[in-house]
């Protein structure tokens, strides 16, 4: 919704906004003429032929659907939608798949190496990275995860989609992939850690949230983990991001893990 939104607020600031009712063709050509002039505010480029392509179908969808709206009919036309297409050449370069950034096994390893472990926060990234690894789970699978649905000795996982955070909601098990190094002593250790040093039961969180309190310097800082699930992915983003920083590598999100095992 927000980028329809933004696709009509550029639109109407470029015909500084007349009336949709006087609408004319030549202000689509004209639009899309100045759209593609455009600077982008993230690369400080020219918009990409994606973004082209994506403003423009949201208008052309856009007037498709007001020409048949009570008061328009008769001043619109469905054709008139046509006028916001890229051509044939800029529409199979904007939709053209690309291939995205996969870490190699190696770089993942040589990551989770150089993670420290000395404090509970630490151990706990680092088994998270381990077992991103070791099943490919997704991002929002992980930060839903109890300790109930690991089987170390079947070495294996249970989304089970009644508490798990799965796609399109579906139950299933993962076994570990066989991807060497210290991945799966690292998550084998985290687990048993907080099954016997912290006796944490089958429905506390496999990965818990961060706890936060008030130092001694009277500023809010991380002292341990809580008892309870992260409430959105991103910390899990945040870890995966400063981790693979810390070894010198790009980012890799956790999703691209499931590139890598395939």
């Amino acid at each position: 919704m927000d980028a329809v939104a933004k696709a009509l607020a550029r639109f109407e600031a470029d015909t500084r906004y007349r009336d949709f009712k006087l609408f004319r063709v030549e202000q689509a050509v004209a639009f899309k003429k100045r759209l593609a002039e455009q600077d982008s505010l993230t690369t400080g480029g020219k918009l990409s032929k994606a973004t082209l392509h994506a403003t423009l179908a949201h208008l052309k969808r856009f007037f498709e659907w007001l020409a048949g709206q009570p008061g328009y009919k008769s001043q619109l036309q469905y054709s008139d939608a046509e006028y916001f297409g890229l051509s044939l050449k800029d529409a199979r370069v904007a939709t053209a798949r690309r291939e995205k950034p996969v870490p190699t096994l190696e770089q993942i390893r040589h990551t989770i190496a150089l993670m420290p472990g000395q404090t509970e926060i630490e151990r706990r990234n680092r088994a998270l990275m381990s077992f991103a690894l070791l099943t490919g789970a997704r991002d929002s699978a992980l930060a839903s995860m109890k300790l109930k649905h690991v089987d170390l000795a079947a070495g294996s996982v249970f989304q089970d989609a009644r508490k798990v955070n799965t796609k399109f909601s579906k139950s299933f098990t993962t076994y570990f992939f066989p991807v060497g190094g210290e991945a799966r002593r690292i998550f084998d250790a985290w687990v048993n850690c907080l099954r016997q040093e912290k006796l944490w039961g089958n429905d506390d969180p496999l990965f818990p949230a961060t706890l936060v309190e008030l130092g001694e310097s009277r500023q809010f800082e991380a002292v341990g983990l809580a008892r309870r699930h992260w409430s959105t992915a991103s910390p899990i983003r945040t870890i995966f991001q400063g981790a693979f920083e810390a070894a010198g590598l790009p980012y890799f999100n956790p999703h691209s893990f499931r590139n890598t095992l395939v």
